[in-house]
């Protein structure tokens, strides 16, 4: 069994990462519910091995529920489990430190950062296809 020196070391162990944290800020906003390529789309900059990875990774943990549908092509929809919405404050904490780091090392936020308003529009334009 592992041994921890403080806890923040077990926290860190499940959403440490460069995209965990990320994947799931995206999936507390909108209805909660991302697929693949939906999250693919809001992150652009992620492998899709690795967003492959750092999901099941979040769903051994018990962060997130993979939702699978027999169809063809394979549906497959990611959403927070109850313990991994017990994340949203700290999450919306880590969020709004952030932007208040991007404040003060940007002269311009917008040159570095979307508005509420444009992320919320890409999350929403997601969703009327939805089938």
């Amino acid at each position: 069994m592992k041994k921890y020196n403080i806890p923040v070391e077990a926290a860190l162990e499940v959403i440490g990462g460069k995209w965990k944290v990320v994947i799931l800020c995206f999936l507390t906003k909108g209805e909660g519910i991302l697929r693949t390529g939906e999250l693919r789309r809001l992150m652009p900059g992620v492998t899709q091995k690795m967003l492959t990875q750092q999901l099941r990774e979040l769903e051994k943990d018990g962060i997130i529920l993979r939702e699978t549908y027999d169809q063809v092509p394979l549906k497959v929809e990611y959403s927070l489990t109850e313990y991994g919405r017990s994340l949203t404050h700290i999450l919306d904490a880590l969020c709004a430190w952030g932007e208040r780091h991007i404040e003060n090392n940007y002269p311009d936020k917008t040159a570095v950062l979307l508005s509420s308003d444009e992320l919320d529009y890409e999350i929403s334009q997601m969703y009327p296809v939805r089938i």
